[in-house]
């Protein structure tokens, strides 16, 4: 460590240490009225015995408040201890995540560790992966049922990203599935973002069967904005279902031909995860077609001092404060 490492983002505010001195020099004391006093023959006997302890405490004083305000000055000036450089990769890439949680998504047709798992439980253990992996990208969440709902702005905080997706729960934006919104506000997310490295990974179970916006017009507005699409449909082929009648099976609602065109025309690609083996493999392409850059960009992490003076100006003035009722007192 070294002293070097010590900064002040406002190092102008020292000119303000003067002050106090241009404030005496040029501003004339309140002087004090004895016309209402009532005058004791003794008062000047008093004064003279305390004379002495009054001058060392006034220069007690004198010399505290000057501390004081010179800590204050610190203070206001931010001073910041700024560590060694620090080599982070950035890739500049925009990715966001749109993420099926219709009603649907609670068919426990995935296997994780030999036990039966749900589909959301499925996507989130894969993908929660997938975003681990994803230093230096500028990463978003969208969760999805009968309306889209943005989860995480674009951010670099995967981990605050990966718990919101743990946290997502099934029904909670509605039973159906509106595809077309879902990719409209990553749309409004993404249009912002530097227009070659715009890119949405949608994964659902369904069709559309809800919304405002047609998925097709969807991703003709998503072209148009060089925003790249991958869409993921998850689950197996047929469906288990209870009725009066017991289990039957029955065929998974999921619109291929719909996924296969989105990504068709924006430029992406269609995958099929009927199991948690697939899902992760689709991931793993994802990393290698959307690779993490190897550029690297350095900083150095700051960390903020100005409390310490701060509170130590504030603990004088509780000082100064205290003499100065005893000294009247």
């Amino acid at each position: 460590m070294s002293f070097l490492q010590l900064e002040f983002a406002w190092p102008w505010v020292f000119l303000c240490t003067v002050l106090p001195v241009i404030s005496y020099l040029f501003i004339s004391p309140a002087r004090e009225s004895n016309q209402n006093a009532l005058l004791f023959p003794f008062t000047q006997m008093l004064a003279s015995m305390q004379a002495d302890s009054v001058s060392k405490s006034s220069a007690l004083l004198k010399w505290l408040g000057i501390l004081a305000w010179l800590l204050l000055v610190i203070a206001a000036a931010r001073p910041q201890w700024v560590g060694d450089s620090i080599q982070v990769p950035v890739s500049g890439r925009s990715l966001m995540l749109a993420v099926d949680i219709s009603g649907s998504m609670e068919n426990e047709d995935m296997v994780i560790n030999r036990r039966a798992v749900d589909r959301l439980t499925a996507v989130k253990s894969v993908a929660g992966e997938f975003i681990e992996k994803r230093e230096g990208d500028y990463l978003g969440l969208i969760l999805f049922g009968s309306k889209a709902y943005l989860q995480s702005p674009l951010s670099y905080d995967r981990k605050t990203i990966r718990i919101l997706l743990n946290e997502a729960v099934t029904r909670l934006a509605g039973e159906n599935t509106a595809i077309g919104d879902a990719i409209g506000l990553a749309i409004k997310r993404l249009k912002k973002q530097p227009q070659q490295n715009r890119v949405l990974v949608l994964l659902t179970d369904g069709a559309n069967t809800a919304g405002s916006i047609e998925p097709l017009k969807a991703a003709d507005l998503a072209a148009s904005e060089s925003i790249k699409i991958y869409t993921i449909g998850v689950g197996d082929d047929s469906v288990r279902s209870s009725g009066i009648f017991g289990l039957r099976l029955r065929k998974s609602d999921l619109d291929e031909s719909t996924l296969k065109a989105i990504a068709s025309k924006t430029g992406g690609q269609f995958f099929r995860a009927r199991d948690i083996a697939e899902l992760q493999q689709i991931y793993q392409i994802l990393d290698e077609i959307e690779p993490v850059t190897d550029e690297n960009q350095s900083f150095r992490p700051i960390t903020e001092l100005y409390q310490w003076p701060l509170a130590m100006a504030f603990m004088l003035a509780l000082i100064i404060t205290g003499l100065r009722r005893k000294q009247h007192g």
